[in-house]
């Protein structure tokens, strides 16, 4: 249950004090328990609420879970009585939704999509004293995406909570490899209530906070818990890159080969300039598109269709990745400008005719990967603008010989029309959000098919020893991936369980084979703290019905009613909600009877009914709709996209003063009015007790408006400013450094430390004398960290999160702890190693700061501008006539020091007066 904070509201225009608007719900507890085994999560998420009021409120349970999870429970125990989920064929829960519509009696919330996560979210009436609890279930299979398992758990209870706890056990059979957790609301207080343990195949994670860790300050009664917990992790792999497990009577089977060369690839990128991507998405896409040219393999062929009105190629035909051609390339990129229409069709077949006629002309290498990446952000309106027709021409025209995949920019693009697309040319679609790292999801998209390791990969058992097995079959393997195929073992299957994996290198074929012993993979799973019953049954189900729902997307009408008639058959039996089944949410008699959720479908999104940060599950309330509060006006909560939360009681509007967290700057709005697990229904408003004195605005207008009169300017001296660096310099005769860059323009090696194994670039701007980004890059664990103006994005495995200033940050991987807090520092730190500061400063000489600390772990390898400092340094005294000025030397270099007021940044703005000797480089 959540509980909203306390915001202004206004009655026939006057403010009522936050102080006189009550809610007395209050959760008491709040635990999370998430086990998950061999990559299948199942997840519980438990809130007891109590009303400590005096008249009935509205207690609303609300839940971000992840995208790719299915729902399989949902519970209400309330005075004792247990009112449960039901799972229904949603035509039959659409039928009883569709009668109260005709009644009047039904009330619903606009769905919408964000990146990972959906909103589950239902509310009930709870009596004064009454207490409820609200229970939530649901299942997903972890994915492995460039190198890792990803486990997101939503953590918002925006209140204080008694008894708050987090469980996340984990057993791997294949051992884990490594594990790491990140959290955006995480500070080093709350970090003591973080436990980790960990041995070969078992982790166990534990977050219970206190309620005064929990607190933002001592004097704030308000939660700092609200944002992600993220657990990534891997597995260990054998030289045959597979492992089979066996749990009562099912058997799953992970297939991830290590140390196989990557196969040459033709890409053809297929680009969007129309007039709609101008812009920010035409700047971020030409961004995108000179790194991804510049990752290229030297053994890669590649050529550019840009199109809008009309398509262009960039070159004749494909051309090899070689320096020369991929600097051309990213010439051109850097000049592609958006204006026209949007000619998919003649594009898409472009693409197409430049693979076979190099085919053709026998310019493929022999058993060489042929993709097309597509990227629009609009549907066609030049040339053949039927989304059918040219699925169609594009389909004939690959005939199974390509692999094409779709990014949809935005929400202005049909998403339905590019997924079918792509699925039907052996790819997949991917939608791109519009956002400052839109670029960066565009590289990683890249990263995912940059290396394909393995073509037309088969999985084989024996045919008196399995049934039921999902698909078995994949046109390319990718590193960085897992492929998983799961079913069920025969009555009398084998005592041993044999595979063969099939596949084709770039050069040769190649045979993988496994054993796996029944008897001994059973045993594997009777850990009852690890495991929950049947969890491999209900994986493959999961697995199954996900596959169905993917095929039905490029099926034949026919086809497609038998696919779901499957999948329907699988949800029902397993309790899965998913796109073919709704879940009837039962309620106490004289509330709305019951209300229907209904998980969301990426395909139906569009600008309209869309929120850049979550996604809810659709409700309907289904039945008798009665007051749910007696003696008095009660409120009925709207919830409006553009103008934000009305209540319906005459007069009464909330507003918020504070900016909404999400979507775009511009004038303050009404944000909505609820919270992860509650939201009160005020049951009555009495204009007597909340009058307010009016102020009139003329006044203050004429205070800030008047006319300006003639005053005597003061003279302002030069402002302190903030120097380019300051270097801690211990054991030396000076405590301290700084150091100011006049002469120095573009990329700059600050820092080099072999013995440290890390290395920190930065590109300085002397114009604007400030650093316009400082690149961190460490040796183990391999990681690099790039700082902008902008935002800072974290690369490893690839794979690149991008994170903005001033949002708290809380990483722990082997080797390396991330932290950022509110002020915008961020810190990179290890035992035994020199921390490495970039903080965001806004002060004079606003910029990029680099800030070190421990610099005694600096090892006798240190070079660098920064990094000189560090070796062979020799301070002479003060200059007899002038004792603000000496010689430093470096290295054998002598360097003019001036003693100086600077301001210190160190502990973030507005920063601190300081006498610092300078040197000026």
């Amino acid at each position: 249950a959540q509980t909203p904070l306390p915001t202004p509201y206004l009655w026939n225009n006057q403010t009522i004090p936050p102080s006189l608007v009550q809610n007395d719900i209050n959760i008491y507890s709040l635990t999370v328990d998430s086990k998950v085994s061999s990559r299948f999560a199942h997840t519980v998420v438990t809130s007891r609420v109590v009303n400590k009021g005096s008249a009935v409120q509205e207690a609303t349970f609300q839940m971000e879970l992840p995208k790719k999870a299915f729902i399989t429970n949902f519970s209400m125990i309330i005075d004792g009585v247990t009112y449960p989920g039901n799972i229904k064929e949603k035509a039959a829960a659409q039928e009883q939704y569709s009668a109260a519509v005709a009644r009047g009696e039904s009330a619903g919330l606009v769905r919408a999509t964000g990146r990972k996560t959906e909103q589950f979210q239902v509310a009930v009436s709870v009596a004064p004293a009454a207490k409820v609890t609200f229970e939530l279930v649901y299942e997903e299979l972890l994915a492995r995406h460039l190198g890792v398992y990803e486990l997101l758990l939503k953590i918002q209870p925006q209140q204080l909570v008694k008894h708050l706890q987090m469980d996340i056990h984990i057993f791997e059979p294949q051992g884990i490899s490594f594990l790491e957790t990140e959290s955006t609301f995480m500070t080093n207080e709350l970090a003591e209530a973080l436990t980790i343990s960990q041995n070969k195949t078992k982790a166990h994670i534990r977050f219970k906070p206190t309620l005064s860790q929990q607190q933002k300050s001592p004097e704030q009664q308000e939660t700092v818990l609200d944002g992600n917990f993220i657990v990534r992790y891997d597995v260990n792999r054998t030289v045959t890159g597979g492992s089979i497990q066996i749990e009562n009577g099912y058997f799953v089977h992970y297939f991830a080969p290590e140390g196989l060369s990557a196969i040459p690839k033709n890409v053809v990128f297929v680009i969007d300039t129309s007039g709609s991507m101008r812009g920010r998405k035409i700047q971020q896409t030409r961004e995108a598109l000179i790194k991804i040219l510049g990752d290229l393999g030297s053994r890669d062929q590649f050529n550019l269709v840009s199109f809008s009105g009309e398509a262009t190629q960039w070159k004749k035909g494909l051309l090899p990745a070689s320096a020369e051609n991929v600097e051309e390339a990213k010439s051109y990129a850097a000049e592609i400008h958006a204006q026209g229409g949007t000619n998919i069709n003649d594009a898409m077949l472009m693409a197409v005719q430049l693979l076979e006629r190099a085919n053709r002309e026998e310019l493929l290498p022999a058993r060489s990967v042929t993709l097309i990446i597509l990227l629009t952000d609009g549907d066609p309106t030049v040339g053949e603008t039927n989304p059918s027709k040219i699925q169609k021409n594009v389909r004939e025209a690959i005939d199974g010989q390509h692999s094409l995949f779709c990014l949809g920019f935005g929400f202005d693009v049909s998403y339905a029309f590019l997924e079918k697309m792509a699925l039907e040319n052996g790819g997949l679609a991917r939608r791109i959000y519009e956002d400052s790292d839109s670029a960066l999801q565009l590289e990683d998209f890249y990263q995912e098919v940059a290396n394909p390791l393995l073509r037309l990969v088969a999985f084989e058992y024996p045919s008196n020893a399995v049934e039921a097995v999902t698909q078995d079959n994949f046109r390319l393997f990718f590193k960085g991936s897992e492929l998983v195929v799961a079913g069920k073992l025969r009555d009398q299957s084998p005592d041993v369980l044999s595979a063969k994996v099939r596949g084709q290198l770039h050069m040769e074929n190649v045979t993988f084979v496994m054993e796996s012993r029944v008897a001994e993979q059973e045993a594997e799973f009777l850990s009852p703290k690890y495991i929950f019953h049947s969890f491999m049954e209900r994986l493959w189900a999961y697995l199954t019905i996900q596959q169905l729902l993917a095929q039905t997307v490029s099926a034949s009408d026919a086809e497609k009613k038998a696919l779901e008639a499957r999948a329907l058959s699988l949800s029902l039996n397993y309790s899965f909600v998913t796109p073919l089944t709704s879940m009837v949410i039962t309620k106490p008699e004289g509330q709305e009877q019951s209300q229907v959720a209904e998980k969301p479908v990426e395909n139906g999104n569009r600008q309209g009914n869309t929120h850049s940060g979550h996604s809810s599950f659709q409700f309907h309330s289904v039945g008798d709709r009665t007051s749910r509060l007696t003696g008095g006006s009660s409120v009925d909560p709207v919830f409006s996209h553009r103008r934000g939360w009305k209540g319906q009681a005459q007069g009464f509007e909330k507003m918020s003063y504070l900016p909404p967290r999400l979507g775009p700057p511009g004038p303050l709005q009404p944000t909505r009015f609820s919270h992860p697990f509650s939201r009160i229904t005020l049951d009555r408003v009495l204009p007597e007790v909340l009058s307010v004195p009016d102020e009139t605005s003329h006044d203050m207008d004429s205070r800030i408006i008047g006319t300006a009169r003639p005053e005597t300017i003061p003279v302002v001296p030069a402002r302190i400013q903030a120097p380019s660096v300051i270097l801690p310099l211990p054991g030396q005769s000076v405590d301290q450094l700084c150091v100011d860059l006049k002469h120095s323009q573009g990329p700059v090696k600050l820092l080099s430390d072999p013995g440290q194994g890390v290395e920190v670039t930065g590109h300085y701007e002397r114009e604007k004398a400030r650093f316009s980004w400082i690149e961190v890059t460490f040796k183990h664990p391999p990681l690099q960290v790039r700082a902008s103006l902008e935002h800072i994005v974290v690369i490893r495995n690839r794979q690149s999160s991008a994170y903005k200033w001033k949002e708290t940050l809380y990483s722990v991987m082997p080797g390396l702890k991330i932290t950022m807090d509110k002020a915008g520092l961020l810190l990179l730190s290890s035992p035994n190693r020199v921390t490495i500061g970039l903080l965001s400063w806004d002060g004079p000489g606003k910029g990029l700061r680099l800030l070190l600390r421990d610099t005694d772990h600096f090892s006798s390898q240190i070079s660098g501008t920064f990094g000189q400092f560090y070796q062979d340094v020799v301070w002479g005294p003060p200059a007899a006539a002038d004792d603000s000025k000496r010689t430093v030397t470096v290295q054998g270099h002598d360097h003019s020091a001036t003693r100086e007021l600077k301001l210190d940044y160190q502990e973030g703005s507005p920063g601190k007066e300081i006498s610092c000797w300078t040197v000026v480089l």
